[in-house]
């Protein structure tokens, strides 16, 4: 069901979010395979997107993705490297090699299954809809058809967005897609709930607001590999044991205050 309600609430609903299964691991020699990386693990990744990879006030690269990818490889016997490359050429990037994985909220869907080595999920989430302050035309998914909206190139809320049969205006990033609302530009802009939820914690943004949760269309993020990467059963292994001892339910608990890997 599609419901509106302040955005007070998402901390409330984010609770009730369960996991599903999630892409089957690749076969191959994982240890093979991890040998050959030479101790050492690179992670593409935006390092614009709060909370999930960010530079904090020192500069320094964090987030609850890039804390992730670091327990991974520790848990692999590997060092964690990351590269910072656009949203937009992220895939590119890693089909060039110029990388081993991309740690930054990939959506886990069928047609990336078809290109990609996909791991298990470690982050679990929903749309939001974010729209000006003073806007009341967006209540139900419906509202979102002839709409325009601010989006990421080649980012799957720019898919959802058209699948909303919403026209999309492409921006270099998530702040960039709420100015493009505050300013009028655009009537919408569609995020992970997650994401929303920081950036109204930490900018105070009274100009936009969230006008609808589509907390019915869940989205589940993981690592993307090249595919037959064979390293996908020994992340997945990884994280299983992250999920066990208790190590991913910390690092969501450091950045959202609960577990949001299921």
């Amino acid at each position: 069901m599609h419901k509106t309600i302040t955005f007070a609430t998402i901390g409330l609903a984010l609770f009730a979010l369960t996991a599903c299964g999630s892409p089957a691991a690749s076969t191959g020699d994982s240890d093979s395979a991890i040998a050959a990386l030479g101790g050492k693990i690179t992670f593409g990744t935006e390092g614009t997107y709060a909370p999930f990879s960010y530079h904090d006030d020192s500069g320094k690269l964090v987030g609850y993705d890039i804390e992730v990818a670091e327990a991974v490889a520790a848990k692999l016997g590997l060092t964690a490297e990351f590269a910072e490359v656009q949203w937009d050429g992220i895939f590119g990037a890693l089909e060039a090699g110029q990388f081993n994985a991309i740690a930054n909220e990939v959506e886990l869907t069928d047609e990336r299954k078809e290109k990609y080595d996909l791991s298990d999920a470690y982050s679990v989430s929903y749309p939001v809809v974010i729209t000006k302050a003073d806007n009341d035309s967006i209540k139900t998914v419906e509202d979102l058809k002839g709409k325009t909206t601010a989006q990421t190139p080649g980012s799957n809320w720019g898919a959802k967005s058209e699948g909303y049969g919403a026209t999309v205006e492409t921006v270099p990033g998530f702040s960039e897609s709420v100015t493009a609302v505050a300013q009028g530009r655009v009537d919408f802009t569609l995020n992970d709930a997650l994401a929303a939820l920081d950036y109204y914690q930490t900018t105070g943004d009274t100009a936009t607001h969230v006008a609808l949760e589509i907390t019915d269309d869940k989205v589940y993020q993981g690592f993307a590999l090249q595919k037959d990467s064979g390293l996908v059963a020994a992340i997945n292994g990884a994280l299983a044991e992250l999920q066990s001892d208790g190590t991913l339910a910390n690092i969501g608990e450091k950045y959202f205050g609960k577990d949001i890997s299921k």
